[in-house]
């Protein structure tokens, strides 16, 4: 069965394996442990080390973007006191990240596989059987 480009993307927002669909990404019971391969394809999860970094940098990004900007934009704006933005920007800069963290590493492997989707184990099969027909 092959994985199109839009399953990827959908699986990688809910949080799924980017192969099978399964909630596998992280171990049961646990909110940071990522398994090293999904339990149910087989997938290798953590290619190698330093694989997350670019989780990590789209974590940090978001972050700024999404959290930090704002809070900064409505103390220009006057809205938040110095104090306030202070404390709320401090808060979301340790907080916003731990919530993300999930998220981004699902979306850090949905951009791998969106634009290697020939990469995927549900995707080698197919590829192989067109190649075996071409001989």
């Amino acid at each position: 069965m092959q994985v199109t480009r839009l399953q990827v993307v959908a699986r990688g927002l809910t949080i799924r394996c980017p192969n099978c669909g399964g909630k596998t990404l992280f171990k049961p019971g646990t909110l940071f442990q990522v398994n090293a391969a999904c339990p149910d394809c087989g997938l290798v999860i953590e290619r190698d080390e330093g694989s997350f970094l670019g989780a990590v940098a789209l974590n940090f990004g978001t972050t700024v973007v999404v959290f930090l900007v704002p809070v900064l934009l409505l103390y220009l704006g006057g809205v938040f006191s110095g104090m306030t933005a202070s404390i709320v920007a401090g808060v979301g800069a340790f907080g916003f990240p731990i919530l993300f963290y999930r998220s981004s590493r699902s979306w850090w492997l949905m951009n791998y596989y969106f634009f290697l989707p020939q990469h995927l184990p549900a995707n080698l099969g197919a590829q192989r059987v067109g190649q075996d027909q071409n001989i």
